[in-house]
């Protein structure tokens, strides 16, 4: 919808400007026939017999038997640690729906008929963060439900067509929820072993976004449980104060860095929101390539942020970095797995220890190019898989 932003309410441009966000008059909604991995299943520009065996390959039906990495095991892992997503998400598949992924996750919860007495917005906020940490998340953030961010289609996934999907009526706030990634898996990317840390996290979210969903139905207010279906999940984290963007195309943390995968509940649950945070790290990102320089097809930008909207998988109308979305994926195709060298090099990933904590600090001051210099210094290089196996998995 082009020009969507001139009748935004006041509110959310009031955080746009905080958080940093320049959206122009070419803005438009995103449509996620448009996303790589649906184009993939439609677009002859991009669908390919090497793509399907990217696809295939989460069912063993293709996945090479070569090269470090990239074994029977490495494959049996990963595809083992995106099962329970993968019952959630094919569980509709008759309907047409990937729920999470292309169609919001359904409810299998009904909303109580009485409403529970709410405390003050702060109080409950509080404790819906509580909550999402006991049922597993790392992160969690609330802020206004913003229909800019969300998806104008979404594929009906029977025969790939174009379908709305609407979310119910009332909904005024988002739960925004991180999932850090294992950092010895992470560090061997890339392989199908790494992927691994990816589908953890996606089974680990399908079950907290359920399980924080369901509690608050059964208080009496709606819930919808979502991942990557529905909206533009980015978005809603930087509002929710869990980060800024990076010159990766992720979302950067001050507790992991990029090694995080967000989920969200749309509710209309009256909650306190979360302010947007100036963290520095996006700043840092501006001086430093370290990611693009590292992308093995060079589809990472190394300039400043530009007016997004060259490739019809980025979205229109907002100045940020934007990757070259269709050498990406080529590059995980070619892999038969998920990619994320980008993430694994970024000097924000990390473990946390006290080292890692003094040169955060610096690179989100003013004395980031010295956070830049050491950065250099102490770069870490790629895991092989088979040290991973033989140490007992990263213990």
């Amino acid at each position: 919808m082009t020009g969507l932003p001139n009748s935004t309410p006041e509110h959310l441009l009031a955080s746009d400007r905080d958080a940093g966000f320049e959206i122009g008059p070419e803005f438009e909604r995103f449509d996620q026939m448009n996303d790589m991995f649906t184009r993939a299943m439609w677009d002859p520009k991009v669908q390919s017999k090497d793509s399907d065996g990217f696809f295939s390959s989460y069912r063993m039906e293709a996945a090479p038997r070569r090269g470090e990495g990239f074994a029977q095991r490495d494959f049996a892992l990963r595809n083992a640690a995106w099962i329970v997503s993968d019952v959630i998400s094919n569980r509709s598949a008759g309907d047409g729906r990937r729920e999470g992924f292309q169609g919001h996750i359904l409810n299998d919860t009904p909303v109580a008929a009485d409403q529970v007495e709410l405390r003050a917005p702060e109080r409950e906020a509080s404790e819906i963060k509580r909550l999402a940490k006991l049922f597993g998340a790392d992160l969690c953030g609330i802020t206004h439900f913003d229909l800019r961010w969300h998806y104008t289609r979404r594929p009906d996934t029977r025969d790939m067509t174009p379908i709305p999907d609407p979310l119910p009526e009332g909904l005024t706030h988002v739960i925004v929820m991180g999932h850090a990634m294992d950092f010895d898996l992470v560090e061997t990317y890339p392989s199908a072993l790494a992927g691994a840390a990816t589908g953890l996290e996606y089974s680990h979210e399908t079950a907290i976004v359920l399980q924080l969903a369901a509690y608050i139905r059964n208080l009496g207010f709606d819930a919808v449980p979502s991942m990557n279906d529905s909206a533009l999940v980015i978005p809603y984290a930087i509002k929710a104060g869990l980060g800024e963007y990076g010159r990766n195309q992720m979302v950067l943390t001050p507790e992991f860095g990029p090694r995080v995968r967000f989920s969200k509940i749309f509710t209309n649950m009256p909650l306190a929101v979360d302010k947007v945070r100036e963290l520095g790290l996006s700043a840092y990102c501006l001086d430093c390539t370290i990611c693009a320089d590292a992308c093995p097809v060079k589809a990472l930008p190394d300039g400043k942020p530009q007016w997004a909207g060259g490739s019809p998988s980025t979205i229109k109308g907002v100045r940020k970095w934007s990757a070259n979305c269709e050498a990406c994926f080529g590059y995980w195709v070619k892999l038969k797995s998920d990619c994320a060298i980008c993430m694994r090099v970024c000097p924000f990933n990390n473990r946390g220890g006290w080292r890692d904590v003094i040169w955060c600090k610096i690179a989100r001051s003013r004395w980031r190019a010295l956070a830049r210099w050491w950065a250099e210094k102490r770069a870490r290089t790629r895991t092989k898989p088979r040290m991973w196996w033989n140490e007992g998995g990263g213990k």
